[in-house]
């Protein structure tokens, strides 16, 4: 199983660029629940990138990924732990991810909000395998990709019964 942690700011080397990226430019250093307040950073995002042609928004999403395994996981060597909770970027991917191809409107994107978060902080298999399993970049980033996926499948369900 993977160490968490909490990585206070005095830790943050703000001249390196992967610890921007990795912190959710600042949102993974709130005191509290840091992975709902990068979930939460990522809706000005998923709002300006919903308007891309679907192909144009998962273009952003691996170029996010590939980004992610870097500064995630450069982050955590430095900081001596594999997956400290102030790490956010993962958070926010799984967020875009799980709103993929979604309707537009406020209901959709807080359904979307609370499934993601709630697969993410219960871990339901395979997420909690992935989370048990991997280390690194890849490990971060990939039991995020899972509660997101897991949470726009949901959403493509919903959207299709509705």
């Amino acid at each position: 199983m993977r160490a968490k942690g909490r990585v206070l700011s005095s830790h943050v080397w703000w001249r390196q660029p992967h610890h921007w990226l990795a912190y959710g430019l600042g949102a993974g250093l709130f005191p509290w629940a840091p992975g709902t307040v990068g979930t939460l950073a990522a809706i000005p995002l998923y709002l300006l990138l919903r308007p891309l042609p679907l192909i144009g928004y998962l273009a952003v999403l691996l170029l996010m990924f590939l980004i992610g395994v870097w500064a995630c996981g450069k982050t955590a060597r430095e900081l001596h732990a594999s997956d400290p909770s102030s790490i956010v970027w993962d958070e926010m991917l799984g967020f875009l991810l799980a709103m993929t191809a979604a309707p537009p409107g406020w209901p959709w994107l807080l359904a979307g909000f609370v499934l993601f978060r709630g697969f993410d902080i219960l871990k339901p298999w395979p997420i909690g395998a992935l989370d048990k399993q991997l280390s690194g970049g890849l490990g971060i980033m990939l039991d995020d990709i899972a509660a997101g996926a897991m949470t726009c499948l949901l959403l493509q369900a919903a959207m299709r019964v509705l």
